[in-house]
């Protein structure tokens, strides 16, 4: 499945907060032991390894499922009036990109993010071949002054396993190479030029390293940067982590009872005479911003074991960072059942008459389905895939497998109930399935031998919620006094085309016109827009009035002349997006989020024969 493009940005956002976050605990703990703050830079780097959502969806599945009515998913449409033909869904259909459109940036993102991964790999691939090509020329060094010591300063530390010690003739400095048994390549000229005791805090150097796992840290950081090359922040982690585990071995070398003007004076010496380790999980000596090192080896500067208060601080953050998300995903666990999409098989009214017709001249144009008074209902220009959407009450996320003549073949179709198809609207603002979307669910079984089958997926939605924190209306949303429930003949005269209707809904390419719909049916309207299911969870109840005006991605061919004779406005080229409509004319905004979502799949169809 392909991780959406808002969940990897969430992920980064999130885990660069978390590092700022730490960043700041790092700077209380200044005066600290250095060990403490590698640590915690450790942490902020294994974060972009583990995202809040993976955490989120870890407790989802422990909670308990939540319970919750069924969520109504449903095409905008518009009541029924005294007018002898009333369309309940009308839009002029604009150019949709196609999935190659859709997808060609992505294919490019990721090859663009690979080329990265692969860049990075190889220049540290190089650079590892030479190190393991030293250490593979070097000499075992099995006794020996060098050796003694070593051990001594193991058991000083409480090491447990013996270092393994080589010896080569290259200028690359001492070093530690390898995780689960490490090796100390030594280089030979260090014993012409260290004293006896200069060269005992190296090993002390080197043995502290080992102790404290650095070339496992510096190998889980490697992946990070591999992963995240394109973020400048993994790479600043990876500095700060290398000075800091720098430090915390100098301060192991001066608590072991070294002399801090020598120790210095060592670090100096090793710089001038050997190349620097290239490799972040090669633990060298000489690593890190060497004059601040040097400054706090000889002025001696002593860090502060933790106070109680700061051990909770150090604590808090990282649990704070698995226990939340953890919290959240078990409070929000999903629904058990999260949207009812069809009726059960055999339970469906059928039209009495039916007549379903290729449309020979369909081209970008009007799309409608209608109903009509005395149970007649017709459907003109529409492709399969759409009635199947309509029928079902889906968005296009929601319905997944076809062959591609259901999106390229259009059909005319008129039918006949006996009896009377109801008001779609208030079906919609009802939470009930329309009686002609249960016909057309039996018209597709029986015309076009639609098979499908309903599983959940993991889908990106959006939460339509308020946009101002006083929860206060936008200037273009207001209550509705109308009861859309009254008879249709007790309502206002039907508008002109391009006027607010008493009870429904009109879209057109960036316009869409409501008067007495609830929020959940301007959330489904919005789906058809912003391609995902959107949620309301505005909390406001009741009915609206609403005028939503924006510039649409594209804008239909020749769509302005057809908006005149509507009497609309053309579209303006300049205006605002969907999105900041929202929030300046509605005073309401879109939160993307993710979860689980019942999605159809087409097992079967096949063209309906001509009557």
């Amino acid at each position: 499945m392909m991780i959406s493009v808002s969940a990897v940005v969430t992920h980064l956002w999130q885990s660069t907060l978390f590092a700022a976050a730490i960043g700041l605990v790092t700077l209380a703990l200044r005066r600290n032991h250095a060990a403490v703050r590698h640590a915690l830079w450790l942490i902020a780097s294994l974060k972009f390894l583990v995202p809040f959502a993976a955490i989120a969806a870890l407790g989802a599945q422990v909670g308990p499922p939540q319970r919750h009515a069924a969520e109504t998913i449903e095409i905008v449409f518009m009541a029924p009036t005294r007018e002898d033909v009333m369309p309940f869904f009308t839009q002029f259909a604009p150019r949709l990109p196609s999935p190659v459109e859709r997808v060609a940036p992505l294919v490019a993102a990721g090859v663009i993010w690979l080329v990265g991964v692969l860049a990075v790999v190889a220049v540290w691939a190089v650079r590892w071949r030479r190190i393991a090509a030293v250490a593979r020329s070097a000499s075992k060094i099995e006794a020996g002054r060098e050796v003694d010591a070593l051990r001594q300063i193991e058991r000083a530390m409480g090491l447990a396993s013996p270092i393994r010690l080589v010896q080569t003739d290259a200028a690359l400095e001492p070093g530690v190479i390898g995780v689960r048994r490490p090796t100390l390549v030594w280089p030979r000229a260090i014993d012409e030029r260290l004293s006896e005791e200069q060269r005992a805090t190296i090993l002390a150097h080197e043995v502290a390293h080992v102790r404290r796992q650095d070339n496992l840290a510096a190998l889980l950081h490697m992946a990070v940067t591999a992963i995240f090359w394109f973020h400048p922040l993994v790479w600043w982690l990876g500095a700060r982590m290398v000075d800091e585990r720098e430090r915390a071995c100098d301060e192991a070398v001066v608590r072991l009872g070294h002399e801090p003007r020598v120790y210095a004076e060592t670090i100096l010496t090793a710089c001038r005479l050997f190349l620097e380790s290239p490799l972040a999980c090669v633990s060298g000596v000489t690593g890190s911003d060497l004059p601040k090192r040097i400054e706090r080896i000889m002025h001696s500067v002593r860090s502060e074991s933790l106070t109680p208060v700061k051990k909770a601080l150090v604590s808090a953050v990282p649990l704070a960072a698995v226990i939340a998300p953890f919290v959240v995903g078990v409070m929000n666990a999903p629904p058990a059942r999260a949207q009812q999409i069809a009726a059960a098989p055999g339970t469906r009214p059928e039209f009495e008459v039916a007549s379903v017709k290729p449309n020979r001249f369909g081209i970008a144009g009007k799309v409608s389905i209608q109903t009509q008074p005395g149970g007649r209902f017709s459907a003109e220009n529409v492709t399969a895939r759409q009635l199947i959407r309509f029928a079902y009450r889906l968005q296009d996320s929601q319905l997944s497998g076809g062959p591609k003549w259901l999106d390229d073949e259009r059909f005319d179709i008129v039918a006949k109930a006996g009896g009377d198809l109801g008001e779609p609207f208030l079906s919609e603002q009802n939470g009930q399935v329309s009686r002609a979307q249960l016909m057309l669910q039996s018209l597709l079984t029986d015309r076009f031998k639609l098979v499908v089958h309903t599983e959940a997926r993991e889908l990106p939605t959006y939460a339509l919620v308020s946009a101002r924190r006083d929860g206060t209306l936008g200037p273009q949303l207001q209550r509705s006094m109308l009861d859309c429930s009254m008879a249709a003949d007790a309502r206002r005269p039907a508008p002109a085309p391009g006027d607010q209707p008493a009870c429904g809904i009109r879209m057109f390419p960036g316009r869409m016109i409501a008067g007495g719909a609830g929020l959940s049916q301007l959330a489904n309207s919005l789906a058809t827009m912003v391609g995902r299911l959107v949620f309301d969870r505005t909390g406001l109840t009741g009915s609206f009035n609403f005028t939503l005006t924006w510039t649409p991605d594209q804008i239909p061919t020749g769509y302005d002349k057809k908006a005149g004779a509507l009497g609309l406005p053309p579209v303006d080229p300049n205006g605002p997006s969907i999105f900041t409509a929202l929030q300046e004319q509605l005073g309401l905004k879109l939160d993307a989020q993710k979860g689980p979502v019942d999605t159809l799949f087409i097992d079967r169809v096949e063209h309906p024969v001509e009557n």
